[in-house]
């Protein structure tokens, strides 16, 4: 069968002429065809799923409320643009309120269609061909997928446990700082679950002045921290100068497909990606924008969520360890990063992350997320389906038993 003509017009950020010929899969597409082929293979055998990483629970009924409340007025059936005072005043009273941070909601907060789009979006306002993305691995691709979009490359940035899950700065060459314009760091750390201190963020800060790079601090898992407080990266001195913090609703409120987020930080800087959003989207449902600032008041739902998550990622560590795994409560986010067991005794060995989850799914229906980018880790998330405690424990007890039966070396 002959190509169709279009085929030679794919441009090249997506493949070019070859885009759709590739055999390469992502690493989420073979997580979902192994669970499949596990349900498959083992329909007798429950499948235990760590590899989620969206919440189990429905966003709050109070939140369902406001949302029914607000889907049936008129004023709220149009186009939102760059977002409505409701929402921007919400969050500015939550910044205030969280982390001590004070924010004018018109011109240092705008929403964002889910921090996904936001992270999309900041390229746009900075890179051109030969510009630099200062990124930290592993961790969520999106700024660098677009930053490469742009004609721009990436730099790699790895967290190691011997650096305490911190990105060595001093280790990134000249030329490269030259022309960099944008690093991008997420705090609580996905997946690696560490936590920020006051004192990186000072060393942020002092490395963005000194080498004119703008920050871009992806702070979805911050209401889920459970080391210290929570900590934003503008509560410190001078960050405001620098960049941008970009925050959302999805982890800490359970509003996962709300999509519902927002940047805020430096005004020139949200008034670029306001003017790049402008031209992407036409703003998210206004009835979405006012629950969103109805659970952004409601102090306890954070709390709750929080609350859940830590319980679960205890029992999990506990019960890990007890299986061998060498891992330490995460500071924060709902992951737990754990090195990948070496092999099974007298069985198989696996030289990588990604061995050892695949013949975890395939051969014992027991999901986990391989990360390979800054040595071999499994990757297990606590958003898996249990209606109680009740249900955590027997999932833990379940899991603990087929872990000790494979008898895995480290």
């Amino acid at each position: 069968m002959s190509d169709p003509y279009f085929q030679q017009l794919f441009a090249d950020r997506i493949g070019g002429a070859n885009y759709g010929k590739g055999t390469e899969i992502y690493k989420f597409e073979k997580i979902k065809r192994a669970k499949r082929k596990a349900l498959a293979d083992h329909p007798e055998r429950k499948l235990i799923d760590f590899g989620i990483g969206e919440n189990d629970e429905m966003a709050p009924e109070s939140v369902r409320q406001v949302m029914a409340a607000e889907i049936n007025k008129t004023e709220n059936r149009g186009y939102a643009d760059n977002g409505v005072a409701t929402f921007k005043e919400a969050v500015a009273r939550f910044m205030q309120r969280m982390f001590g941070v004070t924010l004018d909601p018109a011109t240092e907060v705008n929403h964002c269609i889910g921090s996904k789009t936001a992270l999309a979006m900041m390229p746009a306002c900075f890179i051109n061909p030969g510009d630099v993305t200062l990124m930290t691995v592993p961790g969520y691709p999106v700024a660098g997928t677009h930053t490469r979009y742009y004609g721009g490359e990436v730099f790699r940035l790895p967290l190691l446990a011997e650096n305490d899950f911190f990105p060595d700065f001093d280790k990134i060459p000249e030329d490269v700082l030259r022309r960099t314009k944008l690093l991008v760091i997420n705090y609580p750390n996905s997946p690696t679950g560490k936590v920020a201190t006051k004192e990186f963020y000072a060393k942020v800060v002092e490395f963005a002045k000194k080498h004119n790079i703008v920050v871009i601090q992806d702070a979805a898992h911050t209401v889920l921290t459970f080391e210290g407080e929570p900590l934003s990266f503008l509560s410190v001195p001078g960050a405001k100068d620098v960049g941008v913090e970009i925050h959302s609703l999805s982890k800490g409120f359970d509003m996962i497909g709300w999509r519902i987020g927002w940047v805020c930080g430096n005004p020139l800087l949200v008034q670029a990606f306001s003017d790049v959003k402008d031209n992407c989207d036409s703003g998210q449902f206004i009835a979405i924008q006012n629950a969103a600032a109805a659970a952004l008041d409601d102090e306890s739902i954070p709390g709750r969520t929080k609350a859940k998550y830590e319980r679960r990622l205890k029992k999990l560590v506990e019960m890990l360890k007890r299986c061998g795994f060498e891992c330490e409560m995460p500071g924060g986010t709902y992951f737990l990063y754990a090195k990948s067991p070496k092999g099974i005794a007298g069985g198989p060995k696996f030289d990588s992350g990604e061995a050892a989850s695949q013949y975890l799914i395939t051969e014992h229906s027991i999901c986990t997320v391989p990360w390979d980018d800054a040595g071999a880790f499994l990757r297990f998330s606590v958003t898996y389906v249990a209606a109680d405690e009740a249900a955590e424990d027997a999932l833990m007890a379940e899991t603990e038993s087929r872990l000790k039966e494979i008898q895995l070396e480290f």
